[in-house]
């Protein structure tokens, strides 16, 4: 897979859909031509980012007492958001990310909290303590 989205969720969502390789769109053309051969001869090719990228998330164990472990700290971030009661158009802006980003987040939240929608995540989330405005409040319902 040859594409410019370099995030944990698309990264992961294409190594499920069968992916063995994932090189970023800024690659040089020999390293795009090594990969194809690669994955041709039936091997597994990432390029350098991403390779760091998949060997963090495999190596890095959850913090201790952090609430949905099973979330990267950018997931975690959307979540919190979520639960304050932001839409997607507002998380975009206030992390600075393309809306489709947010919704690749959400997505990937969605399956590792085994939720099917926006309601049981932000239960879920206020439950843990997240979701709280600045002040120390809850964020209106």
């Amino acid at each position: 897979m040859l594409t410019m989205f370099d995030d944990d969720y698309s990264v992961l969502a294409a190594m499920r859909a069968g992916a063995r390789g994932y090189v970023l769109k800024g690659a040089q053309q020999d390293e795009i031509v090594r990969a194809i051969q690669a994955v041709a001869a039936g091997e597994a090719i990432f390029g350098p980012g991403v390779a760091r990228m998949v060997l963090g998330l495999v190596t890095t164990p959850p913090a201790a007492g952090e609430p949905f472990g099973e979330l990267t700290a950018r997931e975690r971030e959307v979540l919190d958001l979520i639960a304050a009661g932001a839409r997607n158009a507002e998380i975009a802006r206030r992390m600075s990310i393309a809306p489709k980003t947010v919704a690749n987040h959400i997505s990937a939240i969605f399956t590792k909290l085994q939720v099917t929608d926006r309601g049981e995540a932000i239960i879920l989330a206020r439950d843990a303590g997240l979701g709280r405005d600045p002040r120390g409040g809850r964020a209106p319902a």
